[in-house]
């Protein structure tokens, strides 16, 4: 199976003054599509951790989704941190620059300097398009893993997932059927009470069972491969019923 990661980066995300709507909705899409998060990982802004992780997750992950930090200040920092890691220079995309220069003059505004910064990739990297924003993303393979670079943008980043990076994804790697998963929703039995009901039951390999409390409502969760799904069915009634 894929090692599929996500790196969020950013001090308002580190330090909680911002919750991380992207990475939920990440790991929701990507699992409905055959692509379980194996990891997710949090970095602020800071230069040196920021190649740290890069350069630890390319030797351990095939995939990585790096969100945020393309942005046009000086605390925006994960394309310099990705060249630094990758042992290249930064190099501007002649093509986004002029994108860009067409997106504020079509809205009647004047590019700040600043900006050009967005137009700067590490060498020898793939381009991602961004359709609805200023931020390119771009896309490079460091040791094992292939890492794609994204804005933190909830739009964008979710326009960039959607129409560039799964397509790219499907091309590359042959990917599995999504995951199976049963849900039942139970009333006034305590998760420790209803763990201790199902532990004794067999599952089929692969597959887990996860519970999700908000008392008084305890909701079951069986998960496992597609390969599974006729076994899955058959113990599920049993399911039910130790549940009550």
């Amino acid at each position: 199976m894929l090692k599929v990661e996500m790196l969020s980066t950013g001090d308002e995300v580190l330090y909680g003054q911002i919750t991380d709507t992207n990475a939920a909705w990440l790991a929701d899409y990507f699992f409905d599509r055959g692509l379980p998060m194996s990891r997710r990982n949090t970095v602020g802004d800071s230069l040196p951790d920021l190649i740290a992780v890069l350069q630890e997750r390319s030797r351990e992950a095939d995939v990585l989704i790096v969100n945020g930090g393309l942005g046009p200040t000086s605390d925006d920092l994960s394309a310099l941190a990705a060249a630094t890691a990758a042992g290249v220079a930064l190099v501007e995309h002649a093509g986004w620059l002029t994108r860009m220069e067409q997106f504020f003059a079509e809205r009647g505004r004047v590019m700040a300097p600043s900006n050009r910064k967005q137009a700067q990739i590490p060498a020898g990297s793939e381009m991602i398009d961004n359709p609805v924003g200023t931020a390119c993303g771009f896309a490079l393979k460091l040791n094992r893993c292939l890492m794609f670079f994204t804005p933190g943008v909830p739009s964008e980043f979710k326009a960039m997932v959607e129409k560039q990076i799964l397509p790219r994804l499907r091309d590359r790697f042959t990917l599995p059927e999504p995951p199976i998963c049963l849900r039942l929703t139970t009333f006034g039995r305590s998760e420790s009470e209803l763990a201790q009901c199902l532990e004794p039951l067999t599952l089929p390999e692969g597959v887990v069972m996860g519970y999700r409390s908000s008392m008084p409502i305890i909701e079951l969760k069986l998960t496992g491969p597609a390969s599974q799904r006729e076994a899955m069915e058959a113990v599920w009634p049993e399911v039910r019923r130790v549940a009550g």
